[in-house]
């Protein structure tokens, strides 16, 4: 047959030269029709040709082939696309009519090219020599180019440096060898700005039969996520408050350190602010935010280039110093306690605040994240126990105080809950009469664990865990019952309750001693209170404040181990004080010690002129006894007379107690 006869013949069956074609997924017969949907002609197919239409995919695309059509041979072109699962369909033409071919093929993928066209995506098709084949709305829009002004140029010159263009260029040619789809993020000029883009690049065949490969670019601006995904990451690595890196990321930079540090050692400087609580409790939250960001700021400005500093939370600090020795962590630790010495300019305010530092490095003191951290934070607790505003040095005999301090965490708390504590009462001597004129409540913890506990060992962990609060209200209830039943038994005994500085910035100090008044009927009132010389340091006018209220409701205060704080007479002229009592390592011993016999004549001397009552404590012995009589002391306290009894026991000891004044 000659060649261009078969659309004579397409013609003669069908009445038109570009009949419809339709196959199955289950039979090899080819249905051509004049009328889509229904079958003029069925034509068998090898299972060649019918596997070869039924590799089409969704995408419209054209094959030849060549059937039996009434006994004569035609060769076919095929344009068609898989329809469903079990259906593959298109438009057939005589091979050589172009034309026919030509408007199938238009056809065919006039849908295709629209969806190019229009995509939300920028799309760009490149040969395998980089000319530029199609270029969509969208990449005109971002661009500001025409596809007509681009098309056959070379995608590399003109998107990309001579470095981006050869590094894509040889990425490109690779992934054409094996065929790979593959995903690039690039940086992209637009008319917008430098955008960044996601590019999905896939290769595909042309389909025309011959083999032709291009790469279509399909890009997706995805800088707004990645602006808002490293927003996200910035936010959850850095303190809102001070804009310095948070817990979570100085714990990366930290793994980071030690992994990475060689020889050399990774240092940590742990610091906690010594009176943030007192701040806050006194000016509000507010201000204490404010002073956090001010400390932040001073600390920044004692470290060295490559030292990062973090906020941990609340008033906790950490620095990180990558190469680091002793002497250097030292150093700076003594740096920030000498600038968080001076006093911060809040508004019209001026507060002081200090910091308790300690020290860690790896490997020395831990070979990970998690164990260098806790030991510089142990570091940092056995230096605010050992007087604050001083830094420590990590060492393994550490282990054993935190893990007594999580011991008294559990176990006080649990203490206190159910009825533990007790109070012991120690009798305090009139100097002149000799007579039982008060006692001091001093409280002590009955541990099925441990027996009795002293104060000293457990007080300090009170206060700085927040149990003080709760501790003290009770003592000061137990007290308070035990004052109203003596009055009840007729004896004139005052009592004297532990007042700790956290417990006198507290407001309900001054209710509680209001309610336990009026709930036991003490009238007169017999109860008294004893608060340290630390107390004057942080806020001298609330404490000033306090002392007057308890007064006025029928308290005596008296200031406890009288010269081993740091108030002067000056600062006792202002404070509204009943008594002060000699600390015992001015009293022990005093008779063999001219230069404590001196101090105690100058301290009575000036609480005479204060118009003060002069306490001793601590009185072991006769000669001691004998000196405070001689030097006008009003009451005296110690061993010698009693040591502290639970009441049953004080008041057996009162009924056999004979007193002695000075004159017998």
């Amino acid at each position: 047959m000659f060649a261009d006869q078969g659309p004579m013949l397409l013609n003669v069956h069908f009445g038109t030269s570009s009949p419809y074609w339709h196959l199955t997924f289950d039979s090899n017969a080819l249905a051509l029709t004049a009328v889509k949907g229904k079958t003029h002609i069925a034509v068998a197919l090898s299972d060649l040709d019918a596997a070869k239409i039924r590799r089409l995919s969704g995408v419209t695309a054209s094959l030849d082939l060549t059937i039996q059509l009434a006994g004569e041979p035609i060769h076919l072109h095929l344009v068609g696309r898989r329809i469903n699962k079990f259906e593959w369909g298109g438009t057939a033409s005589a091979y050589t009519d172009t034309q026919a071919v030509a408007r199938d093929l238009e056809h065919g993928l006039s849908f295709a090219e629209q969806v190019v066209s229009e995509a939300n995506s920028v799309i760009v098709i490149v040969d395998q020599h980089g000319r530029i084949q199609r270029f969509n709305r969208l990449s005109e829009e971002y661009t500001g180019l025409q596809e007509q002004d681009v098309v056959g140029k070379n995608v590399f010159q003109l998107f990309m440096s001579p470095e981006e263009a050869k590094v894509s260029r040889r990425n490109i040619q690779g992934f054409f060898r094996n065929g790979s789809s593959y995903e690039v993020e690039r940086l992209i000029k637009t008319v917008k700005g430098e955008r960044l883009f996601l590019f999905r690049n896939k290769f595909v065949h042309s389909g025309s039969g011959k083999k032709e490969v291009f790469l279509i670019c399909s890009g997706t601006d995805i800088t707004e996520e990645r602006r808002a995904r490293e927003h996200l990451r910035v936010l959850a690595n850095t303190d809102t408050l001070t804009g310095l890196p948070n817990r979570n990321a100085i714990q990366d930079l930290i793994a980071r350190a030690v992994n990475e540090r060689g020889d050399s050692s990774v240092g940590l400087v742990y610091l906690d602010l010594d009176n943030f609580k007192k701040v806050n409790d006194a000016y509000g939250h507010m201000f204490g935010d404010r002073l956090l960001v001010e400390v932040s700021h001073s600390i920044l400005s004692c470290l060295n280039h490559g030292e990062a500093l973090a906020r941990l939370g609340g008033d906790e600090f950490l620095v990180l110093v990558s190469k680091a020795d002793q002497l250097l962590l030292e150093e700076l630790a003594l740096r920030i306690i000498e600038r968080l010495k001076k006093p911060f300019h809040i508004g019209l305010i001026e507060v002081y605040t200090g910091c308790s530092i300690g020290i860690a490095l790896c490997p020395e003191h831990g070979h990970d994240l998690d164990s260098l951290i806790r030991s510089a934070d142990t570091a940092m607790y056995v230096a605010k126990e050992s007087g604050k505003r001083t830094f420590t040095v990590f060492s393994p005999e550490m282990n054993q105080r935190v893990a007594e301090y999580m011991w008294l965490d559990t176990n006080l708390r649990k203490g206190l809950e159910q009825n533990q504590l007790v109070v012991y009462y120690q009798p305090k001597i009139n100097a002149r009469s000799g007579d039982v004129c008060s006692v001091e409540a001093l409280v002590r913890w009955d541990s099925p664990e441990r027996g009795l506990i002293s104060p000293l060992q457990f007080i300090s962990y009170a206060e700085e865990s927040g149990l003080i609060a709760p501790l003290g209200r009770w003592v000061l209830e137990t007290a308070a019952k035990q004052a109203a039943k003596w009055q009840q038994q007729g004896l004139n005994i005052r009592v004297a309750v532990n007042l700790s500085a956290r417990q006198l910035v507290d407001d309900s100090v001054v209710d509680d001693f209001v309610r336990v008044q009026k709930e036991n009927q003490l009238s007169p009132c017999t109860l008294d209170f004893e608060l340290t010389e630390s107390s004057l340091i942080d806020d001298e006018n609330r404490v000033r404040e306090v002392i007057t209220q308890l007064r006025t409701l029928g308290a005596q205060v008296h200031l406890d181990d009288f010269g081993t704080g740091y108030s002067s007479l000056a600062q006792l002229a202002r404070i509204p004080l009943d008594a002060i009592k000699l600390d015992q390592s001015f009293v022990r011993g005093v008779d063999l010690n001219p230069v404590a016999q001196s101090l105690i004549r100058a301290i009575v001397a000036a609480a005479e002129a204060l118009q003060f009552k002069v306490i001793a404590e601590g009185v072991e012995t006769e000669s001691e006894s004998q000196f405070l009589d001689s030097v006008g002391v009003d009451g005296k306290q110690g061993f010698l007379f009693a040591r502290p009894m639970p009441p049953e026991q004080f008041e057996a000891w009162l009924q056999s107690y004979r007193p002695q004044s000075p004159a017998q």
